[in-house]
């Protein structure tokens, strides 16, 4: 054969190479993000503010966990307290006063110094009648502060911390609280920036623009770049930072993926890092396509019905028991849930910080029936038809089916079912619009009364209605105890009377299921749920 001619031969090779270009792989979002330092995560929900004081959402937390971050942090693993913003911390022999030392290079984001008092500002701001902030609770260990927050103190300068100088902390408290450093790690505690929060006049109101893009002053790892509702919230790595030099991380994006589907499709598509959800049905096939990049951590966490004890006939107790004891849990757990969590008998999980419910809610379909029958109801007869509120999930429309035909079989209640997204579903909640609704929590710190807290009279996410002075009685005399073995008996006697009053009923404990690209290091699993991103980094 001839040679071709030189023109030939060049249309030839220019064809070659578009041939071979068009038949390569193409780069995925993720494999650019890891070399641009970039961490994509699946983050479940669009977020209802960026003020972490008034989180109610985990999702949300993740968010602020990387623009702000408080005196303490908790280490994944351990959920033991170590340095953040106070390099060092110590408290008096009574257990009444904690001083914490601030480290000399803070800066917010805007490259102003943080001050002690700026802790000050932000404690008084979270306890304020005004703000009315659901998380207020997390600061009643603080002398003055359950009585602010109820109006009887009107002087927020009377809430036991105080500035001494710009670096210097001093907290009193009411009573002795060994877990108050851990405490000091929730996201509500975080400092905020008390001058941005003036220029915005949201000292003491909700919903301002603060929180938005070009607004916002925070003393993270991070710092916000862009929200875009319903798109993503992009946050890049704060210069300032004490720890800016040790970040390996540039950005972080966060997707709000509500659907699990959805996020697992984008992690196959290479469009994510890390999934927040991976759909139950989905764990065997990953378990055989690829195992390592499958995570099933362990999470403290409670997950439960909440009954609305104001809305007749669940204003009496025995209909609510009937219904928790109803529940198959151990099957539940099984079919519906893949073993992937446990089955819950009672609120708090077991050994937490040594504490493990010794009162159970069994499966006991007679003396659940017995209970409908001395409240007038044999058989369902005259109840009406119950409405189950749940997050448009995988997990709560499929419980509740189950719930739907257990109660229908075994005690003539019927039941409809209503899902809802995220944001409607808490709101529902908190204004007690509901008659059932499926509930969680996950811990802000290891302490039982962290959970059995969150039903007392005065708590802010008691939103069952229900209200019992012995329960109050319980929780107030365990939190005054520095004695672990005496506390941890009170703690009993009260998840018991929880138990049995039954505004709430237990159905199964956490965990976080989800895919982590290879790429991503310095990823443990975190029981609490929250990650110092600036600990992260992405190996190409």
């Amino acid at each position: 054969m001839p040679p071709l001619p030189p023109a030939v031969r060049w249309i030839v090779s220019l064809f070659a190479l578009t041939f071979l270009a068009s038949c390569s792989p193409r780069e995925t979002p993720v494999e650019k993000a890891t070399r641009d330092r970039t961490l994509i995560l699946g983050n479940a929900a669009e977020p209802a503010d960026l003020d972490p004081q008034l989180m109610t959402a985990y999702t949300d937390g993740n968010i602020h966990m990387a623009l702000f971050e408080g005196l303490t942090a908790l280490d994944e693993e351990s959920l033991q307290a170590v340095p953040s913003s106070a390099e060092r911390w110590e408290t008096s022999a009574d257990g009444l006063t904690w001083t914490f030392h601030l480290r000399a290079d803070l800066r917010w984001s805007n490259g102003e110094p943080v001050l002690a008092s700026d802790f000050v500002a932000s404690w008084r701001r979270l306890v304020s009648p005004a703000l009315a902030s659901d998380n207020a609770y997390l600061l009643y260990p603080v002398k003055h502060a359950a009585a602010i927050t109820a109006g009887e103190i009107a002087d927020l300068s009377q809430l036991g911390v105080a500035a001494p100088d710009d670096r210097t902390v001093v907290v009193t408290l009411e009573r002795p609280t060994p877990w108050f450093a851990q405490l000091t790690a929730a996201v509500p505690t975080f400092a905020l920036n008390p001058r941005t929060l003036a220029a915005f006049d949201a000292t003491a109101r909700r919903g301002t623009a603060w929180t938005r893009p070009g607004n916002l002053v925070g003393s993270g790892p991070f710092a916000l770049a862009d929200w875009r509702p319903q798109a993503h919230v992009t946050v890049r790595k704060n210069p300032h930072h004490w720890q800016a030099a040790s970040v390996a991380l540039e950005s972080i994006v966060f997707l709000p993926t509500d659907n699990p589907d959805v996020d697992e499709r984008n992690f196959r598509a290479g469009q994510v890092h890390a999934t927040q959800n991976l759909p139950i049905a989905k764990i065997a096939d990953w378990r055989q396509r690829a195992a390592t990049q499958l995570r099933i951590d362990p999470l403290t966490q409670s997950n439960f019905l909440r009954f609305n004890t104001t809305r007749p006939p669940l204003d009496d107790a025995r209909i609510r028991r009937a219904l928790s004891l109803a529940i198959d849990r151990d099957t539940f757990a099984r079919t519906i849930l893949q073993s992937t969590r446990a089955p819950a008998f009672a609120l708090t999980p077991p050994n937490l910080a040594g504490y493990t419910p010794a009162a159970r809610v069994a499966t006991d379909f007679d003396a659940a029936r017995k209970l409908l029958a001395d409240a007038g109801h044999p058989n369902g007869r005259d109840l009406p038809v119950f409405e189950i509120q749940c997050r448009n999930d995988e997990i709560h429309p499929r419980y509740a089916e189950a719930l739907q035909a257990t109660w229908q079989r075994e005690l003539g209640i019927r039941v409809t079912l209503a899902p809802s997204e995220q944001k409607t579903w808490l709101e529902n909640q908190q204004s007690g619009n509901y008659t059932i609704t499926f509930g969680a929590w996950l811990a802000d710190f290891p302490d039982a009364s962290n959970f059995l807290g969150l039903f007392t009279s005065t708590s802010g996410y008691n939103w069952t209605g229900w209200r019992n002075a012995d329960y109050d009685r319980l929780l107030t005399e365990a939190t005054q105890l520095s004695d672990t073995a005496r506390r941890h008996a009170l703690y009993q006697q009260a998840e018991s009377r929880l138990l049995d009053s039954a505004p709430i009923a237990p159905l199964y404990y956490g965990a976080s299921t989800y895919l982590l690209h290879p790429a991503v290091q310095g990823w443990p699993p975190a029981s609490l749920g929250w990650r110092r991103y600036q600990l992260v980094h992405l190996r190409n």
